[in-house]
């Protein structure tokens, strides 16, 4: 035989985390077994597979045709689990989730909450991650479901909208801004900001519209979640542009105003995307449903 799950399932936790330690370690592997298993699997195909650079693990040509090839196949042994649940209820399952910092905080919490209760034989690892990567994650196969918001190229992938994401501007209770009905978001840039951390997707998108207009976002101060930025905001240190769901949430605690953006790129569709809805696991179906039928109810309204 040319390989075993194991490889497969190794040979893609290299490709993804570039690094053969890791990989072993999240197989439960030593190192040294890690490192002959990939070397018979070199051998038995008689190409090499990877490359050791000083930014980690490559993988060749051949490498990235293997890794395409051990996706899928992962997938539909997935999806076989799956459908052999019925007859047996030791097998769990395993969705693989990354999605936007809206998502991560907002919304997937509570849809996982009742997901997850009516589901005990399946586990799932939500990671916030900035859209291209959720784009690319999706496309490779490190992910089962994709959780992103606004205009995305998403080549080769399923889209399914299920709702509107509204961004507002938050300012201190007494702002001069707050009395204001709405506002263009260049009218903010004379005040400073608070922002998110670096690596969330509101940053990335904020920056992006500053840096295509050719302006300057004057950020005072990043922290890690909208709560802390509107802590900071109702203290005065700045403003900020948060989701209406999170604005409107924190607002009954707070004493701040919020304010209608008046650009275009204020209001963004959520869209959850997959490679093929049809080759996911029955239970990763179920789980886009229930995105989905959140979207639909009350609290997934245009307001979100």
């Amino acid at each position: 035989m040319l390989f075993d799950l194991t490889d497969l399932r190794l040979f893609i936790a290299i490709a993804e985390l570039k690094s053969m330690t890791r990989a072993a370690e999240r197989l439960h592997l030593s190192l040294g077994a890690a490192s002959s298993r990939i070397k018979e699997l070199e051998a038995r195909f008689g190409v090499r597979l990877l490359y050791r650079e000083s930014k980690g693990m490559q993988l060749s040509p051949a490498g990235e045709t293997l890794l395409a090839h051990a996706q899928q196949f992962m997938q539909q042994v997935e999806r076989l689990k799956s459908d052999m649940q019925q007859y047996n209820n030791g097998i769990k399952g395993h969705i693989r989730i990354f999605a936007n910092t809206t998502a991560v905080t907002e919304f997937m919490p509570e849809v996982l909450g009742d997901f997850l209760v009516s589901h005990p034989q399946v586990d799932v690892a939500l990671e916030e991650r900035l859209n291209h990567d959720i784009v690319r994650g999706v496309q490779e196969g490190t992910a089962d479901i994709g959780i992103i918001a606004g205009d995305m190229q998403v080549p080769g992938l399923e889209v399914l909208n299920f709702s509107t994401d509204r961004l507002v501007l938050v300012t201190p209770a007494n702002h001069p801004l707050a009395g204001k009905g709405a506002v263009l978001f260049s009218s903010t840039l004379e005040f400073d900001h608070i922002g998110l951390h670096e690596g969330s997707t509101l940053h990335h998108f904020l920056k992006r519209i500053v840096t295509e207009s050719r302006q300057q976002l004057k950020l005072r101060i990043q922290v890690r979640s909208f709560e802390a930025m509107c802590r900071m905001i109702e203290a005065k240190v700045g403003i900020g542009i948060l989701p209406q769901s999170a604005a409107q949430r924190l607002s009954a605690s707070m004493a701040i105003a919020l304010v209608d953006l008046d650009d275009p790129w204020a209001v963004r569709e959520r869209s959850v995307i997959v490679q093929h809805l049809d080759q996911l696991p029955g239970y990763a179906r179920e789980l886009v449903e229930c995105i989905r039928g959140w979207g639909k109810g009350s609290a997934g309204g245009a307001a979100k």
